[in-house]
């Protein structure tokens, strides 16, 4: 039986998914999806899938990838999905499956503890409050019995938790095969399994990084593959865009000066000068932390050149780099951790200088401030060409899947961005009855986005809503700020629960939202997407405007101002297909299961008083539409009735 008969058999037969899954149903996509993901295998083509909510996308990439009998590589958009996939999609499919498979999880190496790095850290007489010392004997404790070493199966301290960094590497201070205890490294178990495995699964920054042509360590990250799926394919470029480029700042600079502190009190102690060189750059870090402001912002390299100020900062910055540097190659020969810091510095060092000196003609050059630290970045104008390199690079079937790739049925935004010229594209709609299933309420009257009083009147709407789902709202904003003044009239106005993001992490204000049952949950991007809330929690999402990103933010306004110098439309071509699939991706949150029932409020008048309002209308799922509150409480006075 050949490859696209064993696809269709499997489910649409007694045997395979209906074998595994109670209450099993055939679904004709998903059947279809699976088959043009087959053929694509076969045919050593490149394919790009949109297939909406409830689609059953994952068996339906999977299960033609493994039945192929190739070398398969699957990149999820998180770690969570990356978890979700391997701890149960895989092991379901196994049981389904005649086909014996081999499968490994892989991941950054952040993720994985270092042996080495946390016996450094133990020992270390610098600077370790109680608290860390204490976190420290736990994961000392753990190192004992892990079998991975994977940071996410230690529940006793937070993965969140910056004590990890101590206990885990950096491609930066890996001492790669040189490393006392490198047969102990769970980083190169994990990276040989993944190289002996059918089925390996990874996540778009892994994917980016063995991409970027900094990557070193072990040589190459992943093997040789006959099929990549790239699931959640929508965030790809983005992802792809921060790996092409490169940061630096006081996380990496104060890393470096730590760790060379560290190795002089181990190997060098008669050696002040490079005691000096790490102490001055330390001060310096902080010095430039100061000089850039109060304000937590992100800016245009241009900001920066005219503060004489601050190009002095940078330049004594780059000196003191220099100086350590300097230091560090003398000081080599002591030791491969200190031979170790001074290739880091000099990597620096180029870094530094590339930053300095960049081509505005190919990267755009910006910086960003945050509470206790600061970055400098170069970033490419376009990434379709590179990408289109890798791809060739790695001469495999690419497919390309999510929910939301197409603008107004059109793939053209999502190609254009990676240079896919010739890949096949299909789309499958939602197999869930919005019309019946949903409610999609636009109420008149709004002011626009860029009046002061907006924030304020879409409470006002919003609050009615809120009341007649009985709470179980996501309340989705486009900004910070918005969020917060909108936090501060809903605690006084619902007695509902509230729950902001910022008050605590995101997984626990999840918990805490499905456990309550009828919270209202205020969140902004992050909440956007990849959230997986079924059944009646969730009830409700509410939209401030439509999602245009800033034109501000510096790396989209320089990409905008290229496009404009090569005669293109910048709002056209860029800046409304993006605000299009990310309005479906918030949309997406609503409908999760063929039991669900919600409303869509949607805020932004402009979507019916714009001409391009029709491009997100034609989008996004066919719900029955309202403009009266009255037709809101209707529908969920059925909801309670039933």
């Amino acid at each position: 039986m050949d490859s696209k008969k064993q696809v269709e058999k499997f489910f649409t037969g007694k045997t395979g998914l209906a074998k595994v899954i109670k209450g099993y149903q055939p679904r004709a996509a998903q059947t279809e999806m699976a088959l043009a993901v087959a053929q694509s295998i076969e045919d050593e083509e490149h394919l790009i899938v949109e297939a909406g909510t409830g689609t059953g996308k994952t068996f339906a990439y999977l299960v033609p990838a493994i039945l192929s009998e190739s070398k398969v590589i699957v990149s999820t958009g998180t770690k969570n999905l990356q978890d979700q996939l391997f701890n149960k999609d895989v092991p379901l499919l196994r049981k389904a499956l005649k086909k014996p498979f081999t499968a490994a999880l892989l991941k950054g190496r952040a993720n994985y503890l270092c042996p080495y790095r946390l016996e450094i850290a133990i020992h270390s007489n610098l600077g370790l409050t109680r608290d860390d010392a204490s976190n420290l004997a736990k994961i000392k404790k753990w190192s004992k019995s892990t079998r991975t070493g994977d940071v996410a199966d230690m529940h006793e301290v937070m993965e969140s938790n910056p004590i990890w960094a101590q206990a885990t590497s950096t491609r930066e201070n890996c001492l790669g095969q040189e490393c006392p205890v490198v047969d102990d490294c769970f980083l190169l178990k994990a990276r040989k399994k993944a190289q002996e495995a059918n089925l390996i699964v990874v996540n778009h920054h892994l994917l980016c990084a063995d991409w970027s042509i900094r990557e070193t360590g072990f040589g190459e990250l992943l093997p040789n593959a006959d099929v990549v799926i790239i699931d959640e394919a929508h965030q790809l470029s983005e992802v792809a865009s921060n790996f092409l480029g490169l940061s630096l700042g006081s996380k990496s600079l104060g890393g470096l000066a730590a760790d060379s502190l560290q190795e002089y009190f181990s190997d060098a102690r008669d050696m002040p000068d490079l005691r000096a060189a790490c102490e001055n750059l330390e001060h310096e870090i902080k010095d430039m932390r100061l000089a850039l402001g109060l304000d937590m912002t992100r800016g245009e390299w241009r900001d920066l050149e005219k503060n004489p100020k601050l190009i002095a900062g940078l330049t004594s910055l780059q000196e003191h780099l220099d100086a350590l540097a300097d230091q560090l190659e003398i000081a080599s020969v002591r030791s491969k951790g200190l031979d170790s810091c001074f290739k880091r510095a000099e990597e620096l060092e180029e870094q530094f200088k590339l930053i300095m000196d960049g081509d505005e003609s190919k990267w755009v050059r910006w910086y960003e401030i945050h509470r206790k630290s600061f970055s400098f970045s170069l970033t490419p104008l376009d990434i379709a060409s590179e990408f289109k390199r890798f791809m060739e690079k790695h001469s495999a079937s690419w497919v390309f899947t999510s929910a939301t790739l197409s603008v107004d049925k059109k793939f053209d935004h999502f190609s254009r961005n990676l240079g896919l010229d010739s890949a096949k594209s299909y789309s499958w709609d939602s197999p869930f009855d919005f019309q019946s299933q949903s409610l999609f309420y636009h109420p008149k009257g709004l002011p626009l986005p860029n009046s002061p009083e907006f924030v304020t009147e879409i409470v006002k709407v919003a609050i009615p809503v809120i009341e007649a789902s009985q709470g179980r709202t996501f309340f989705l904003f486009t900004s910070h700020r918005a969020l917060q003044q909108a936090a501060k009239i809903l605690e006084n106005e619902i007695s509902y629960p509230l729950l902001v993001q910022g008050d605590k992490p995101k997984a626990i204000l999840l918990d805490d939202f499905k456990q309550k049952g009828n919270a209202v949950l205020l969140g902004t991007s992050s909440f956007w997407e990849g959230i997986d809330v079924r059944g009646e929690a969730l009830s409700t999402v509410i939209i401030d405007k439509l999602p245009f990103a800033s034109p501000y933010e510096p790396v989209l306004k320089a990409r905008l101002e290229a496009m404009e110098k090569q005669g293109r439309k910048p709002f056209i071509d860029y800046q409304l297909p993006a605000a299009v699939i990310a309005l479906r991706q918030g949309i997406g949150r609503l409908i999760r299961d063929v039991d669900d029932r919600g409303v869509l409020l949607l805020c932004d008048p402009r979507l019916l008083k714009k001409s391009y309002g029709h491009l997100f209308l034609n989008s996004i799922p066919n719900m029955a539409r309202t403009r009266e509150i009255a037709d809101v409480e209707v529908f969920f006075s059925k909801e309670s009735s039933d």
